[in-house]
């Protein structure tokens, strides 16, 4: 018997122990074999993703593919329980960016593209074929649009337009659009900016306590009153010979 080609590898499914976090990664195109009327892909995915529990990240670097296969991932992903977090590496284009409109949490990598346009299908036949496949393909888009405006809250005439147009974003452009909901970061910079100010914080706080220790002590408030501006300059002298 065949089995069917993969375009989906799960890491950490097969652990002994349950990881915390469930690792999907969709790269390349979707579905190079026909996704439509094969009862077995479906199915296999299906199993796969509800075989666990908790948050879910999927990795996606893909240029599309069949947007029936796109169609039924969403649904499912729509309809798994916990969080599902779509980080965008790569692209996401086409078929791909309706699977990244799932995402809890949708994050893409500062080089990374989102794509969206019309779909397209290859028909045969007479006027009447063509016009059959000219309401299908309206029908597709139409439900493409229900999944973007509820990612984005864009009015579904803007996104039919942008479809039109055959719309490339970069990561900001697609945060601003509500098609993303942040951009990816360093996280290790971030860590070692903040293990720098604390190291800049002691060499100060060093510099300090070794100042303090040159300096006489400073008198008690009570001891101040009566004081002449001529002692206050002089201690002021002393203190600016040690900065």
């Amino acid at each position: 018997m065949k089995h069917p080609k993969k375009f989906w590898n799960w890491r950490n499914q097969s652990d002994n122990d349950a990881p915390k976090e469930r690792v999907l990664e969709f790269y390349g195109t979707i579905a190079e074999e026909s996704w439509f009327d094969d009862d077995i892909t479906p199915e296999m995915f299906r199993n796969e993703l509800f075989s666990g529990s908790g948050p879910v990240t999927i990795w996606l670097n893909s240029p599309g593919g069949d947007c029936i296969a796109a169609s039924q991932i969403y649904t499912m992903l729509m309809d798994y329980k916990g969080d599902v977090t779509v980080k965008i590496d790569g692209i996401a284009a086409s078929a791909a960016s309706v699977i990244a409109m799932a995402g809890t949490n949708v994050m893409m990598s500062p080089t990374s593209l989102m794509m969206i346009h019309n779909p397209a299908t290859m028909a045969f036949g007479d006027h009447v074929d063509m016009q059959k496949a000219i309401e299908m393909l309206e029908e597709v888009k139409a439900g493409i649009i229900n999944a973007y405006e509820i990612k984005t809250s864009l009015p579904a005439k803007q996104l039919s337009r942008m479809m039109d147009d055959t719309t490339w974003m970069n990561a900001r452009k697609a945060v601003e659009l509500g098609f993303a909901d942040d951009i990816l970061t360093d996280e290790k910079a971030a860590v070692n900016n903040a293990a720098f100010s604390f190291s800049n914080r002691a060499v100060e706080m060093a510099l300090v306590n070794k100042l303090a220790a040159k300096v006489p002590a400073p008198v008690k408030p009570e001891e101040t009153a009566g004081r002449s501006v001529d002692e206050l300059k002089s201690r002021l002298a002393a203190i600016k010979q040690f900065i």
